[in-house]
């Protein structure tokens, strides 16, 4: 499956952004999707993941209570909505599909200044 995600760019503290992950190749449904983070300084970080019905999420500590991860199957999209920003979110963010195997988007760039 190839991933594609968009929606990353730059904005104040406290503001809000949406990111997206297309996929395309394989039967989407099957996939658990995922959201990760990473910096130069850090390792890739779990943001948050989303059950192949969408009806079970989970989320990485960091963000809980300001993030939501969703996704519409029949677009082939995951979504993070992403509020109440900080600087400390401010990494390239990576989305995942997991079945059988992982793959990997290509990242989008968030950058949160104070």
């Amino acid at each position: 499956v190839q991933l594609q995600a968009s929606g990353g760019g730059s904005v104040q503290a406290g503001g809000s952004l949406r990111l997206s992950c297309v996929a395309s190749g394989r039967t989407y449904t099957n996939f658990v999707m995922a959201w990760f983070r990473q910096t130069p300084e850090k390792e890739r970080q779990f943001v948050a993941a989303i059950s192949q019905s969408g009806a079970t999420s989970y989320y990485g500590d960091a963000v809980k209570g300001r993030f939501t991860i969703s996704r519409d199957n029949a677009k082939s999209t995951v979504y993070l909505q992403m509020d109440s920003l900080k600087p400390e979110d401010t990494a390239v963010y990576y989305c995942r599909g997991s079945y059988q195997r992982d793959y990997w988007g290509q990242g989008t760039l968030v950058t949160v200044s104070s």
